[in-house]
């Protein structure tokens, strides 16, 4: 069994999956929905600005299909390694700069490089806002210059109110005197999803005992509970709709929540045509 926790990309549990793929971390429809729910108002025009590779193209790709009111009007990717966002920040001003009601670029970006230096190039002197999901804490430095600006994520440590996560807190200050990020709440996860299943199968690690266990199977997470679809295998999850604070005590922009997003409230696509 591949137990998949950091990617993302709709295609691991869509058109690229098999029966031996089990996803813990969110895909980029539960990503896209969530953030949707965020902004998706009549009279809204939207351009997004993604990293040319799947995980950008898979949530570009979701996020229109989660859009049900509000428009896109612009596709921008930019190669990952990308470091000067003048020529595309440009493309994605123009395109939004005439549209009436609210405009807004909505961020899918991962790892180095920072597209809200488009914000430097004053894209609010044309009535334009900057919207973005969570992030890692050091990517969230950006996040600083826009209080106020809304979007959902996957996890952010002071959302959750459970003892997983209670203990999950507690032990990283302890050892790394720092809060757990992202993507270590989701190895706690995936690790929990492992215990589980050993549990119920008493041990076994036999392939097939595992998948039958494992699919439609519901676990404790730092996020709460988590259960992986029959179909797909991949965990639904709740997410997190926030508004960004900003805060001194921190380096970061603060995500306050707004809102849980439930796993019954988004519709996720099954995408793996099995």
């Amino acid at each position: 069994v591949l137990l998949v926790e950091p990617a993302v990309a709709d295609s691991i549990t869509g058109d690229k999956w098999n029966r031996y793929i089990f996803r813990t971390g969110r895909n980029s429809s539960q990503d896209a929905i969530s953030n949707a729910v965020a902004m998706d108002k009549e009279g809204v025009s939207v351009a997004t600005l993604a990293q040319d590779y799947a995980f950008g193209r898979d949530g570009v790709k979701a996020f229109k299909d989660a859009l049900k009111k509000a428009k896109i009007v612009h596709e921008e990717y930019l190669p990952t390694s990308t470091t000067d966002f003048t020529a595309g920040a440009q493309r994605l001003f123009d395109a939004l700069k005439d549209k009436p009601g609210r405009k807004v670029i909505f961020i899918i970006w991962a790892g180095a490089g920072n597209p809200f230096k488009i914000a430097d190039l004053d894209p609010k002197r044309y009535g334009i806002e900057i919207a973005t999901g969570g992030n890692i804490l050091p990517a969230m430095a950006a996040y600083k210059a826009f209080p106020g600006m809304e979007g959902a994520t996957y996890y952010y440590f002071d959302i959750p109110k459970n003892a997983a996560n209670n203990w999950l807190i507690t032990e990283h200050y302890k050892r790394f005197k720092s809060p757990p990020d992202f993507f270590t709440a989701g190895g706690m996860a995936a690790a929990m999803a492992v215990v589980e299943a050993l549990k119920k199968t008493g041990g076994d690690t036999k392939t097939e005992t595992l998948i039958k266990t494992m699919a439609g199977m519901s676990f404790d997470t730092p996020k709460g509970k988590m259960t992986f679809r029959k179909e797909d295998h991949q965990a639904m999850q709740s997410m997190y709709h926030f508004r960004i604070k900003n805060d001194p005590a921190f380096t970061w922009g603060v995500p306050e929540l707004v809102r849980e997003i439930k796993p019954e409230e988004m519709q996720i696509p099954i995408r793996n045509k099995r």
